[in-house]
């Protein structure tokens, strides 16, 4: 009998943004996985153990290295298989990319203030939104001058910052379909429509130890 390696796990939330990205680049990658989807209110003790601060995503490769962190995903997906280089020789470490150190540290804080406007009375969501607008014109400007944030051609940058955008523009996409980031609204819907998208979106069941393996990335059909 052969003495076939492990495949490595992903445990993901299908709405988590940070998941998101983890999933789009390792579809990309075309590296196979096992993923098991997580409900928050029921962390499954495998992941846990893994890792205690109880986020998704986590990957544990086959030698049991731990990655919990959404970027270490990426950069360890794209290490292995990035056949259409989407990982610019300028973007050595992606925390030290301008554009998503501001995504990561600062317009998530926004993010997060305008969907849950109810849970910081102190301001309305108006004055939220007008502070995570700051960061959707300057994406906007750039985008008014390349197709995509780093130029002519999608790169990690883009995958890094698209779920973020797309869930501030959910919370209000009436406002967001009217506002004045024509260029960001398009690149938004590019993202949307696009087959890496579409490919990590489908819906899986709660995953209990014992279950069967699901590998990913899924097929395209029965997508949402």
């Amino acid at each position: 009998m052969p003495n076939l390696k492990p495949l490595p796990v992903l445990y993901s939330f299908r709405r988590c943004p940070y998941a998101m990205r983890a999933r789009m680049i390792v579809a990309y990658s075309e590296i196979s996985v096992e993923i098991r989807e997580i409900v928050f209110k029921d962390k499954p003790d495998e992941m846990l153990v893994a890792s205690p601060k109880g986020t998704v995503p986590v990957l544990i490769l086959d030698d049991d290295t731990v990655l919990d962190e959404s970027l270490d995903i990426m950069s360890w997906a794209l290490s292995k298989n990035d056949h259409d280089n989407m990982n610019l020789p300028d973007v050595t470490n992606y925390l030290d990319n301008d554009l998503i150190a501001h995504n990561d540290n600062v317009f998530k804080i926004h993010l997060d203030h305008y969907k849950y406007a109810d849970r910081f009375p102190a301001y309305d969501v108006e004055y939220y939104r007008a502070q995570g607008e700051e960061f959707l014109e300057k994406l906007d400007k750039l985008l008014s001058r390349t197709e995509y944030l780093m130029g002519e051609k999608v790169s990690v940058v883009d995958v890094a910052i698209f779920p973020f955008i797309r869930q501030f523009a959910f919370v209000d996409k009436n406002w967001f379909d009217q506002s004045r980031y024509s260029h960001l609204r398009g690149w938004l819907e590019k993202f949307i429509e696009s087959d890496m998208f579409k490919c990590v979106m489908t819906k899986l069941p709660q995953w209990h130890s014992g279950d069967d393996m699901i590998l990913f990335p899924f097929e395209r059909d029965n997508n949402d």
